[in-house]
């Protein structure tokens, strides 16, 4: 087990080619930035993973986003598209039960269960076509297709990634990556 008061490293991230088909360009750019959601976190202690200091959403913290990442990957790939049972956090009676979990669980723990989280969405994704449609749809819509996803997960991540940005920066002034 890793001391919680460091993250050691990041997996690294490798830039998406210049030109390739679509799965590969997909997948590499949601791989970039889920690779992102990590360097983000390097370096950072226990007490400011955990801080929230964004009056209007007080339950944003960084470990809360890393939370909050694992539980949109498992319901796109695992809940929508492949029909398996809820094993997130959230429920109708607590919505927001992934967020708060970001400031009662270790960084550490978050990233690991984020990063496996991630290798299930990889698995799910390799054994798919990009026009393979959802066994679910979310309620009042239609099936959505592996390609929908992927491109919603690309923007998900990157729109949490610059959530990681502010929040960072507040906690400890580190820019970058």
């Amino acid at each position: 087990m890793t001391d919680e008061s460091t993250l050691l490293s990041a997996p690294g991230r490798v830039d998406p080619p210049m030109a390739a088909d679509e799965l590969t360009m997909l997948t590499t750019w949601l791989e970039w930035h889920r690779a992102t959601v990590h360097a983000k976190c390097v370096g950072l202690s226990p007490e400011l993973a955990t801080a929230t200091p964004l009056p209007t959403s007080p339950l944003m913290s960084v470990g809360a986003v890393v939370s909050h990442l694992r539980w949109v990957e498992h319901a796109w790939f695992e809940k929508l598209l492949m029909g398996l049972p809820e094993k997130g956090h959230a429920t109708p009676e607590d919505p927001d039960a992934e967020w708060r979990r970001g400031g009662e669980v270790p960084l550490r723990r978050l990233l690991d269960e984020y990063e496996e989280q991630c290798a299930r969405s990889r698995e799910i994704t390799d054994r798919l076509d990009l026009d393979s449609v959802a066994v679910t749809a979310r309620r009042g819509e239609e099936p959505t297709t592996l390609r929908w996803v992927l491109v919603h997960m690309i923007e998900e991540t990157a729109r949490h990634n610059g959530h990681l940005d502010l929040l960072r920066e507040l906690a400890d002034g580190a820019t970058g990556e």
